[in-house]
């Protein structure tokens, strides 16, 4: 999975759920499906909503993005400055903040800047980020979209 895609499938956990869990969740309607002929009519009708929740985009419900993110600050031994950080932010999500890491993210989101200026690609990828946050439901204060 995209380092991007696990941005997003800490914040949102459901709406962005690993291709993994898409081929579980398609083997599990499959596996339901050959059962019998009665399970098979029943599972039939309803596998079309099941698999289409299972691929569709995020979803359009609002989502406190502040509040699950501070949340997970409380349980975060040091303090971090998410608001402002995309270090801070990948170190809060439990993922890897390395340079090399945040290079492949600018790669991922089309980062067109000079990547060996890390100081305005971090500040580019987290504007980014926060953006892409916003387009996907998430909830965030004008304060921290810019």
């Amino acid at each position: 999975m995209s380092i991007f895609k696990n941005i997003m499938s800490k914040i949102f956990p459901s709406a962005f759920a690993s291709e993994t869990d898409h081929k579980e969740q398609a083997d599990k309607i499959n596996d339901k499906n050959v059962t019998s002929d009665t399970t098979h009519e029943e599972n039939s009708a309803s596998q079309p909503q099941e698999t289409t929740q299972a691929t569709t985009a995020p979803a359009t419900n609002k989502v406190d993005v502040v509040a699950i993110l501070e949340e997970m600050q409380k349980k975060y031994p040091e303090k971090l400055n998410w608001h402002t950080s995309i270090v801070d932010l990948m170190k809060l999500l439990g993922l890897d903040s390395s340079l090399n890491a945040r290079k492949q993210l600018a790669q991922e989101l089309s980062y067109t800047g000079d990547m060996n200026d890390s100081a305005a690609m971090n500040i580019w990828l987290h504007k980014e980020i926060m953006r892409k946050i916003a387009e996907n439901g998430g909830v965030l204060p004008e304060s921290i979209k810019h």
